[in-house]
């Protein structure tokens, strides 16, 4: 590309990031890396009503949690600044009576109770209410008195009322719209803080942003912007609007939402996401690479991503696919990096010190896809859970409740006469046992995992079990199961 590739994230700070919001960030972080170019972060928080107190604070964790690294932005510089909307507030008005002199806007001096009554008599018509343009009728001369004056007014864009409106979007081509189906909206509110809707154009302008990538709920509203810059006759950005990201739930298929309770980020990897596999995920939903690569590194995604492989349909969110993600991620970790992320949460159902952590996590490290499942993997460990009697029926063990009462009394003397209560003597014991007594392997040892863990599947099996659990607390819960064995038999 010849021309500096300058793409921005600008959200609004209303709260966490979502996920589709860090999708965007992520896109635009990925086509400024990739065509080595520079990406920007740009608070737009002109609504100050739905501003979350310390929301900007949390937008900068992130995007560096997420390893998007901006080279501008609020906090760390730039020579486009300030990088925050309400801080450019002087930028705007000069550039709305700028437009107004261009012909491109005008000031109105309508009142909210005249434009209620006269939004209630069209669509008492049956008509759809958009500005009737009434306020361009005022002479620029009276216009400016009454500003003057300090008479309460905005100022509102000033769009054709014939002809079409339009732009070029890198995803869905030549997008069009007859110029009588927009309204006059306003630029400059009566604050004298702009709209969403002229605050972007002059800053994607004076930040000399080269390409734009946002949800296509702006897609309606980008002919408008088109207007603004030619109206300013300058060269407009060029536009990437992406799909909204979906999700389904008992409600069917929906568009994600925080309100309805959908995972942002920050929610995943507080529950025991990595940040590498959500990012992985989150690329992959509406982006193909091609290939049959699913798991790539952000830097890998830097060097392989490419427009041309988004989608136009919408994505859908699929937390079991995101699971399989992260197990990949987890399952490839260095041992010690595991154990150092999968402690606390282990910790968090047994506590510091009682157990041999280290080698609970070895056999724990393949059977993780998330975090937040450790715990109640590794409870019983702590306490012996309720279970049913069933659990010693095993068809493949060929093992049922008599059989498993016969194997735990060949378990239980070999245990209690054991002193070295580790792995290898816990297995040459029980091994020896079982073959003196005939028994095939699975009637002892199905029954024995079964009355330690009190769970269809755990971990490891008995003898990793048992030496977990220790001596004590495995025989009273081995003499617990014969107990209940015999008296059900």
């Amino acid at each position: 590309m010849t021309t500096p590739v300058r793409t921005r994230f600008a959200p609004s700070p209303t709260g966490y990031l979502h996920l589709g919001g860090l999708r965007t960030a992520l896109y635009a972080y990925l086509f400024a890396r990739k065509h080595g170019g520079t990406f920007i972060l740009r608070i737009e928080d002109t609504d100050q009503e739905r501003e979350v107190p310390g929301a900007v604070e949390m937008i900068y964790q992130s995007l560096r949690a997420a390893g998007l690294t901006y080279d501008e932005g609020p906090d760390v510089g730039g020579d486009f600044g300030p990088y925050i909307q309400t801080q450019r507030k002087p930028i705007y008005l000069p550039h709305a009576w700028e437009l107004v002199a261009r012909g491109g806007a005008y000031p109105c001096f309508c009142t909210k109770e005249q434009l209620d009554q006269r939004r209630a008599q069209a669509e008492a018509r049956g008509e759809t209410w958009k500005y009737d343009k009434r306020c361009l009728s005022v002479p620029p001369v009276e216009a400016k008195r009454r500003v003057d004056a300090g008479e309460p007014h905005v100022i509102r864009q000033n769009v054709p009322t014939t002809g079409t409106a339009g732009f070029d979007d890198l995803l869905y081509g030549r997008v069009e719209v007859p110029c009588d189906t927009l309204d006059d909206a306003v630029l400059i509110k009566a604050d004298g803080l702009p709209t969403y809707n002229f605050a972007n154009v002059v800053d994607d302008h004076l930040m000399a942003i080269s390409h734009v990538m946002r949800g296509t709920e702006y897609l309606s509203s980008a002919p408008k912007y088109d207007l603004l810059y030619r109206s300013f006759g300058w060269e407009p950005p060029l536009s990437l609007h992406l799909p909204v990201v979906m999700i389904t739930d008992q409600e069917g298929t929906r568009k994600l939402s925080k309100r309805k309770g959908d995972p942002s980020f920050e929610d995943l990897l507080a529950q025991g996401y990595l940040r590498d596999a959500v990012v992985n995920y989150i690329a992959l939903l509406g982006w193909s690479p091609g290939g049959e690569q699913e798991v790539f590194s952000l830097a890998e995604l830097e060097r392989v991503f490419d427009e041309k492989g988004l989608s136009k349909s919408p994505s859908v969110f699929d937390i079991q696919k995101l699971n399989w993600f992260n197990g990949e991620y987890i399952h490839a970790l260095p041992f010690d990096e595991y154990f150092a992320l999968a402690k606390p949460w282990v910790e968090q159902a047994l506590g510091e010190g009682r157990f041999d952590l280290r080698r609970l996590c070895q056999m724990l490290q393949s059977r993780t896809d998330v975090f937040s499942q450790l715990p109640g993997m590794v409870d019983f460990l702590a306490k012996m859970p309720d279970y049913d009697l069933a659990l010693y029926t095993h068809k493949k063990m060929k093992t049922d409740p008599q059989v498993a009462l016969a194997g735990l009394n060949v378990a239980l003397p070999a245990l209690e006469g054991l002193d070295d209560w580790s792995e290898p003597a816990l297995h040459d014991t029980l091994m020896a046992a079982i073959a003196e007594s005939g028994k095939k392997n699975g009637q002892v040892l199905w029954p024995l995992r079964v009355a330690v863990t009190g769970r269809e599947s755990s971990p490891g099996g008995a003898i990793e079990m048992a030496y977990l659990v220790g001596k004590d607390e495995s025989l009273t819960r081995v003499r617990a199961a014969i107990a209940r064995l015999t008296e059900h038999n």
